[in-house]
């Protein structure tokens, strides 16, 4: 990003003045300051509650499941329903949940300093490469650091073009699609939007696949009985969004297929499975809490569970997988379960992120 001209960031720095006191050297006197032009990177995750208790809890799932995106039913049918009997109980459930995993260190959630600590070693790869002028944060699409905040200071600092990172390897229109949403709602509402990228799926990124498939491999050597069957666990959709043209499944199933063909192992030893069903409709399937029973049940004593559509460690993967899916293998016969962490702040995983980003800003730096 060094020797930036107006070709490449719509502001030449020399259009301010020597002190670079944001103030342009052709302006009137009142004219107000203008920050030097950066580039601005944008990590998106899904979100997360500031607190457990009751209320911290009924803040966050009332903004997440009031997106039209992640429960698409028409209000007049769905909001009495949510905010009179799904958000008197569901709180509490999931405010326990969410106890059991909790950061007590930092007050916050796994996700949160997970994804900070991304932040932090994606912007120091980046500014290793470019310099200060590119900016990197990163914003939740519930709960807070909230994204409209995220991409305002950015804006306010001088970003005047903004990539969009939403941090899920497999598209899908509740995370992908909510999430870009959000970040263009928030143009909506500004005077001088800045220019903006959204990065798409990295499903079949081959740097993304290096570090799943390592992960995997470190895991089973490790491992002082190798599992049997490693399950890959993704999180699920109903069935209607896959017939109405959402490629989440599909890019699920390549990913699994692509990670059993680089580690080379039998179509049997590597399996797909989907969690976290909620509501009364179908749902993709098979589903992760039975069929690690049924695979108990068929002779495989010992097996792994892996969760390639998350990249940080969450109340998905450490609660639901780590408790209720390990209790279900176990309590129809397993004896050991592997839970492989999310790719998280990996070293490889974080050189993947930076290398999808480099490519996506081709012709800004």
């Amino acid at each position: 990003m060094q020797g930036m001209t107006s070709a490449n960031t719509g502001q030449a720095p020399n259009d301010l003045d020597a002190h670079g006191s944001g103030r342009l050297a052709h302006a009137p006197p009142d004219h107000p300051p203008v920050p030097r032009p950066k580039v601005g990177v944008v990590l998106a995750n899904l979100g997360t509650p500031d607190a457990t208790d009751y209320w911290s809890m009924r803040r966050y799932l009332s903004e997440f499941l009031s997106d039209k995106r992640v429960v698409d039913y028409p209000d007049w049918k769905w909001q009495p329903l949510l905010q009179l009997i799904i958000l008197s109980r569901r709180p509490l459930k999931s405010g326990e949940a969410y106890r059991g995993i909790w950061n007590t260190e930092k007050d916050e959630s796994p996700l949160l300093t997970i994804t900070r600590e991304q932040t932090r070693k994606v912007a120091a790869g980046l500014h290793a490469q470019y310099g200060e002028n590119v900016m990197v944060d990163f914003c939740m699409r519930y709960g807070n650091p909230s994204t409209d905040s995220v991409l305002k200071r950015m804006q306010a600092a001088g970003c005047e073009r903004i990539l969009f990172f939403p941090l899920y390897p497999q598209y899908a229109s509740p995370t992908t699609a909510t999430a870009n949403d959000q970040a263009f709602r928030t143009l909506m509402r500004l005077k001088w939007q800045p220019a903006i990228r959204t990065v798409p799926a990295y499903f079949e990124h081959p740097a993304y696949l290096d570090a799943l498939e390592s992960s995997v491999r470190e895991a089973f050597d490790a491992a002082e009985t190798p599992p049997e069957v490693l399950v890959a666990s993704y999180h699920g959709v109903p069935k209607r969004y896959l017939l109405e043209g959402d490629p989440y499944h599909c890019q699920c199933q390549k990913t699994t297929r692509l990670l059993r063909e680089r580690l080379g192992w039998e179509e049997e030893a590597v399996q797909t499975a989907f969690q976290s069903k909620f509501g009364p409709e179908e749902w993709v399937g098979p589903a992760t809490v039975e069929h690690v029973a049924a695979l108990a049940r068929q002779g495989n004593k010992h097996i792994a569970v892996v969760s390639p559509a998350f990249s940080s460690d969450c109340v998905e993967t450490l609660e639901e997988i780590e408790e209720e899916i390990r209790e279900s293998f176990l309590a129809a016969g397993g004896e050991t379960f592997t839970y492989i962490p999310c790719l998280n702040d990996r070293d490889d995983h974080i050189a993947a992120l930076c290398s999808i980003i480099d490519n996506e800003l081709g012709g800004w730096v």
